[in-house]
């Protein structure tokens, strides 16, 4: 069975005191909730890692937000996978949608980011997306395409059946447009037909991909039912504790 997992990316909010008493309540909130192949994620700032680590408890996983690709060297104000991993983090967000719009970060390197998270033994989920123009032009199916070939699919299958893949649809980020869960569903259907044609059958089966646009306890459940919906990479939801608490619960319901 496909792993079912709510990632929590808080992005660059929260001191570490808001850090540690935000996950603090998280931890103590999901208690049970998971059940099965069901994973709770909290991917925090650098600065919160180590000690969000420790409280962890096997309840709720830890993951960064970025990685650079070399394990060292002179790169000012950069953190390597091997870092991050020593922290206490098993994964790591790769080739957001802000990280690319912000950081010009090119599928190119976000392969080889992926590979040194691959390297250091953490889980990257990779993220794909296509923007408003690109949407309204039609050529989304083309778009994710590329970033899939280029970012993701010259790995070796042993390495692939390590990542999940976030679909994030950026049209839909902070627009006031949603996107439905029949169109959601489209995507991930594509998603999943692409890393057939690349790996077979089988490892497309066990790919899980979150749905990342908006994602929130009220919506969570009509996209959780979607046959290719594995779960979600939740943005704003994730600074409050009770509604990324609710949107775990989706699938227990």
């Amino acid at each position: 069975m496909r792993k079912k997992i709510v990632a929590g990316n808080w992005k660059m909010n929260l001191d570490y005191m808001e850090g540690l008493s935000l996950f603090s309540e998280i931890v103590n909130m999901i208690g049970d909730e998971k059940k099965g192949t069901q994973t709770a994620v909290i991917c925090a700032p650098f600065i919160h890692l180590y000690s969000i680590g420790k409280l962890a408890a096997d309840k709720v996983g830890v993951g960064a937000q970025n990685i650079h690709q070399n394990d060292s060297g002179a790169f000012t104000g950069e953190i390597s996978a091997k870092m991050v991993k020593s922290a206490g983090a098993d994964y790591v967000i790769i080739g957001h949608s802000e990280r690319r719009q912000y950081f010009a970060e090119t599928d190119e390197l976000l392969l080889e980011k992926t590979k040194a998270a691959l390297k250091n033994e953490l889980t990257p989920i990779f993220c794909v997306g296509e923007t408003l123009d690109e949407r309204n032009n039609g050529s989304y199916f083309d778009v994710l395409k590329r970033q899939l070939q280029h970012g993701l699919f010259s790995l070796d299958a042993a390495d692939f059946s390590k990542v999940v893949i976030a679909y994030e649809p950026v049209w839909a980020i902070g627009t006031g447009l949603t996107a439905s869960p029949e169109q959601a569903q489209e995507i991930h259907a594509f998603i999943r037909a692409e890393v057939a044609t690349a790996y077979g059958l089988e490892t497309a089966d066990l790919t899980s991909i979150l749905y990342g646009g908006s994602c929130n306890a009220g919506n969570a459940p009509q996209l959780f039912a979607q046959p290719d919906i594995d779960g979600g990479l939740i943005g704003g939801a994730s600074l409050k504790s009770r509604d990324f608490t609710d949107i775990v619960k989706v699938f227990n319901s």
